[in-house]
């Protein structure tokens, strides 16, 4: 699993997450996550484009990120169109609580608000 993070013009934070999301790389997402919040950015993408496996852990940090977002009133959005990430989502509902983008490029726009309709994928 890597964790990379850079910033998008808008000062939209995009980290994106490679491989398996599980127990073990929790700490490493979730400090990247809080890294971006202490920076108070406009928005936060979270790219899951590549990741190989999505469990509970992931669902988790997800969940947590999205209220810590809303708390500081802060955009957030997620980037994939895995099925190994979208099903997960759907069966616990989250996708109804977050924005999800086919793409990173959709997901920032949407952030920055250029008139990109939000798009909701399903498993």
């Amino acid at each position: 699993m890597t964790v990379t993070t850079r910033v998008e013009p808008g000062d939209v934070a995009v980290v994106s997450v490679t491989g398996e999301v599980d127990l073990a790389c929790e700490d490493v997402v979730d400090a990247a996550f809080q890294d971006q919040f202490d920076r108070r950015r406009a928005g936060l993408v979270v790219d899951l484009t590549g990741v190989d496996f999505f469990g509970s852990a992931g669902i988790r940090l997800l969940v947590d990120a999205a209220q810590r977002a809303r708390r500081l009133g802060m955009a957030l959005a997620v980037a994939t169109d895995r099925r190994v990430v979208l099903r997960p989502l759907a069966i616990t509902l989250v996708d109804q609580a977050v924005e999800i983008h086919p793409t990173v490029p959709a997901a920032v726009a949407a952030l920055r608000g250029t008139g990109v309709p939000q798009r909701r994928l399903r498993a």
